[in-house]
């Protein structure tokens, strides 16, 4: 019997990241800083170049400076919640570069620059609001 997709608990129903929808090999996360555009906020910076996929390829770098393991592991993940319910226009290799200041902002205050910048590099899709987790206000 195959085993099953989805599982039961707190993980029931929750879309993560596929590896084919992460940047992993150094050769690709150098082609966006050589030949991508980037946008700067002053939590984060947005580097991005078309990839000419049906899909999207996300890479989030935060560096020892943030701060130790702990603080830079829960620093990704919420960059990878806060892009993960959002409509992003396909075909792009996005980056996001977490600045020192990061550390100490609050999710909300992320999810606002992510959607600030994702905005001004015209990659968030106008059709379809950006979506709110459960529990979360505007």
């Amino acid at each position: 019997m195959a085993a099953c997709r989805w599982q039961a608990g707190p993980a029931a129903g929750r879309h993560d990241m596929d590896r084919r929808e992460r940047l992993r090999a150094r050769r690709d996360f150098l082609a966006v800083y050589r030949r991508g555009r980037a946008w700067t906020h002053r939590f984060l910076v947005l580097r991005t170049l078309p990839n000419g996929l049906p899909h999207n390829r996300y890479g989030f770098v935060v560096s020892k400076r943030v701060g130790k393991a702990v603080v830079r592991n829960r620093l990704r993940r919420r960059l990878r919640e806060g892009v993960r319910p959002m409509t992003i226009r396909p075909g792009w290799d996005v980056v996001l570069l977490a600045r020192p200041v990061a550390a100490v902002a609050t999710y909300q205050q992320l999810r606002e620059a992510l959607v600030e910048l994702l905005s001004r590099a015209r990659l968030l899709d106008k059709r379809e609001p950006v979506r709110q987790r459960a529990g979360e206000e505007q």
